[in-house]
């Protein structure tokens, strides 16, 4: 598992260097002017649906442990 996450860790280091490096050659919209946008947008993407979806499991899909009683 440590194995995994250096790996992990890595890659993303390694593309958002890259994205400072390369940069959009063509950017049409604001915020493809900033570098690295692209891949911060979606891991707070991916976070918040992760914690979406905790959420309302844990309010709604969930039922007591004496539910059935």
């Amino acid at each position: 598992m440590k194995t995994f996450k250096i790996i992990f860790i890595s890659g993303i280091v390694l593309s958002c260097i890259l994205g400072f490096l390369f940069p959009n050659p063509h950017p049409h919209f604001w915020w493809q002017y900033v570098p690295v946008y692209d891949a911060v947008f979606g891991f707070l993407g991916c976070l918040l649906i992760i914690l979406l979806a905790k959420t309302l499991g844990h309010f709604w899909l969930q039922k007591k442990e004496d539910y059935y009683d």
